[in-house]
């Protein structure tokens, strides 16, 4: 199916700031059809594929994603993740995807308990790696984005071929240099840095460094 056949659920939160980035990557680069979708309300699952994006949901109070993960949107998420139609959370939507048990672990504050706002070099693994050239960077923004996990379900993520993206150098103490991984259908995938900030050639903007964010989308769109 072509991808301008395509439409996708964004959802947003109060403090959530990424899903403008999201709007122009998928509408701009891709030409992919977009609706935003407000935490208040459910909504139909009629969607290709959702995202959850970055920001800081709720300021951030009580845990990173804690509060999102009890909005109305979310119920209507699950509803989407039991129907086995794609779910991506990036940064912050990582957080909520774990705090709505929908992935493993939790994102917990970085090793040096501080705000960490750089390019990063990642490496995909397992068997994006085979999809996936290297090196590249994507940039990453996060306070709490420390994944951890029980060394069970460490093992799980291992064996079952789930951990996606890593750090060669450890940034925030992650732990395997964990920086994406996915459930067990491999649908639901969570990552903290920010490939929709690695474009530099869309039609109305451009960041800089690189457009390596182009690998991620490109694999993922064949997917649904």
């Amino acid at each position: 199916m072509s991808v301008s056949n395509l439409k996708a659920g964004i959802l947003y939160f109060p403090g959530t700031n990424c899903e403008t980035d999201l709007v122009n990557t998928l509408n701009q680069r891709y030409g992919m059809r977009t609706e935003l979708l407000w935490h208040t309300e459910s909504f139909p699952v009629d969607h290709d594929i959702y995202f959850v994006p970055g920001g800081f949901s709720y300021g951030d109070y009580l845990r990173s994603g804690a509060l999102a993960a009890r909005s109305a949107s979310i119920r209507s998420l699950k509803e989407a993740a039991n129907k086995n139609i794609m779910i991506v959370g990036i940064c912050n939507g990582f957080q909520i995807l774990t705090e709505a048990g929908l992935l493993p672990g939790a994102l917990i504050r970085n090793e040096n308990l501080k705000h960490i706002c750089k390019w990063v070099d990642l490496q995909a693994d397992g068997s994006w790696a085979k999809r996936i050239h290297q090196p590249f960077q994507w940039p990453i923004s996060h306070s709490e984005g420390n994944f951890t996990a029980s060394s069970e379900e460490i093992k799980k993520l291992k064996d079952e071929d789930r951990i996606i993206f890593r750090y060669p150098e450890n940034v925030n103490g992650s732990t395997e240099n964990i920086a994406g991984i996915t459930d067990s259908s491999g649908r639901i995938i969570g990552l903290m840095p920010h490939p929709e900030r690695a474009l530099n050639e869309t039609k109305d903007y451009s960041y800089t460094k690189n457009s390596s964010g182009d690998y991620f989308f490109k694999n993922l769109f064949q997917m649904i």
